[in-house]
């Protein structure tokens, strides 16, 4: 029976070698085979899905981190105390200040920088004069004249420790319309700022006022918690060189007394009563 012949029938030798050398790659650049094609497998359905869910599940996650700060942030500012000093710092600070110079209350002669200082001592009034003492660049020996009515006792101590560590001077006074230095008062926490101050001067007329002190935040055991601040107020006005009789002058009386220039004096806390003859 004749063999069929057509399209099916079995390949020569040289057409088993054309078919070999066109599965093979071409050779690289020193004879060896080139790579063949790489071969992306696809991504499992789990893998895909999970893909599909990571970004969303991780921008939610975020958005509930921000919400648990926005609430804690939104607690601690709705609390009066915070809100009061934010009020205090930027908005509307309760103390006022300017920039000038002065004759020297010492009598030299000499005129120095001064920062005068006017207002009620509010919740950030330590970080209000820290600010402003920046601003002024005043150096060791310049003075910063008070005129307050008091305000908070904490804030107050801050402010004397600032201006201990810069070397300040300080003097109870204000400027009248020609710049020269008018007798004012400082009296309540103002003395503490005042107590900061090395030297502290005195100035003809003006007054020194001082009271006892009780705690801002009453606690279960009141008389713990005055106890408590006057520790505080001994063991500060100890270290900026006072007597402890300004201390017995201030608890033995809730209203405000005023100190005459010879107890002031008596008590190291006006320690150059020269000033009173540059007042003038």
């Amino acid at each position: 029976m004749p063999k069929k012949t057509g399209k099916r029938a079995g390949l020569s030798s040289e057409d088993h070698d054309k078919r070999n050398r066109s599965s093979v790659p071409a050779a690289g650049p020193w004879g060896a085979p080139a790579p063949g094609p790489t071969v992306q497998r696809p991504l499992r359905g789990g893998y895909a899905a999970r893909g599909k869910w990571r970004r969303p599940a991780s921008v939610a996650f975020f958005v509930l981190i921000m919400l648990s700060v926005g609430v804690r942030a939104y607690k601690d500012l709705s609390r009066p105390e915070a809100w009061a000093y934010w009020k205090d710092l930027y908005f509307s600070p309760s103390l006022t200040s300017s920039v000038t110079t002065i004759a020297d209350l010492n009598g030299s002669g000499r005129r120095v920088a001064a920062l005068v200082v006017r207002g009620k001592i509010g919740p950030a009034a330590a970080s209000w004069l820290r600010e402003r003492l920046d601003e002024a660049h005043l150096a060791p020996g310049d003075t910063v004249l008070l005129s307050s009515p008091g305000g908070n006792l904490g804030q107050a101590i801050i402010m004397g420790e600032v201006i201990r560590s810069r070397g300040l001077a300080t003097a109870v006074g204000a400027l009248d319309r020609s710049g020269a230095i008018a007798p004012s008062y400082c009296a309540s926490a103002c003395v503490f700022v005042y107590a900061g101050g090395k030297p502290r001067f005195g100035v003809e007329g003006s007054a020194l006022g001082v009271h006892r002190f009780a705690s801002e935040t009453p606690g279960p055991d009141p008389v713990a918690e005055t106890q408590r601040t006057t520790g505080m107020v001994l063991s500060y006005m100890t270290r900026m060189g006072v007597s402890s009789s300004v201390v017995e002058a201030m608890a033995a009386t809730g209203d405000v007394r005023w100190l005459s220039a010879k107890e002031a004096a008596a008590m190291n806390l006006v320690t150059d009563p020269s000033g009173t003859r540059q007042a003038d």
